[in-house]
């Protein structure tokens, strides 16, 4: 007996649950890092950036793994657009799992503020300077620009690798490995494309935390006050994802489809991803 497609409900309810297990890991990860010292003031701290980059991949992995059979774990508002444009999925979607996510990400953003709160009021009683603890700021305020070109260029990369790895014309791996991979790559953005803008690549992993930091209180939260620089990783992650999906389609997927059809006797492989199957 086949189980009933999920309704739009439970895909929400996954998406929500999936993107709050990832931003529980990520912004838990910052916050051993940044409020924990372990003694000298300047040294690497608990793994340091290394820890940052490989919280942030394990916690895409586990929310993946939460959300994939039901909704398809997008867990971005990027990936989400993209999937729209590229791979039908309906647009009537596009605007409840947007919010679905954000909300996550917002109620994770509270947990963790919530858990670390004595950290918090020990170094930073006033809540002046850790508002990056749970989003993100440019390394250069004075160009804006330069934020921009790294959340375009790596969430770019992210859907690319995305498309290439759950396409089943390329080479997908099983689906209980796609997770896996996909966090490995949030991974490698992340060390390769992390410093000028803090690598959100993903509108509502900023942006709901971002909106908790200015209900908590976080002065220079990027939104109220300060560099106001809450628009660059929203806008420049939706453009930066649709390309990249445009540049895998356009530059490779045309051809495996090619070359699918042009072999005797071949139909169309069964789809072997949850996001492939969107």
């Amino acid at each position: 007996m086949m189980n009933p497609k999920p309704t739009l409900m439970a895909e929400l309810i996954a998406e929500f649950l999936g993107t709050l297990v990832l931003i529980l890991f990520g912004a838990g990860v910052v916050a051993m890092v940044v409020l924990f010292p372990s003694g000298n003031l300047g040294e690497i701290i608990h793994g340091g950036y290394t820890n940052i980059t490989l919280g942030w991949g394990l916690g895409v992995t586990m929310g993946i793994y939460v959300a994939g059979k039901i909704s398809g774990a997008h867990l971005n508002p990027a990936v989400t657009l993209a999937l729209a444009v590229f791979r039908d999925f309906p647009w009537r979607k596009v605007l409840p799992y947007s919010i679905a996510q954000s909300a996550g990400a917002f109620v994770a953003a509270a947990l963790v503020f919530w858990n670390y709160l004595p950290a918090f009021r020990r170094v930073d009683p006033q809540l002046q300077h850790t508002a990056g603890v749970f989003t993100t700021f440019p390394a250069f305020p004075g160009l804006p620009q330069a934020g921009f070109l790294d959340q375009l260029i790596g969430t770019g990369l992210l859907l690319l690798l995305i498309f290439a790895i759950t396409d089943e014309f390329n080479l997908p791996p099983g689906a209980n490995l796609t997770p896996v991979l996909i966090g490995l790559v949030v991974v490698a953005i992340g060390m390769s494309f992390g410093a000028m803008h803090g690598y959100p690549i993903n509108p509502a992993r900023d942006f709901g935390p971002r909106l908790f930091t200015v209900i908590a209180g976080f002065r220079n939260n990027g939104l109220t006050d300060g560099t106001r620089v809450w628009w660059i990783p929203i806008v420049a992650p939706l453009l930066g994802g649709l390309i990249g999906a445009a540049i895998y389609d356009f530059g490779i997927r045309r051809f495996l489809r090619r070359s699918q059809l042009a072999e005797p006797g071949s139909g169309r492989p069964e789809k072997t991803t949850e996001l492939a199957r969107n």
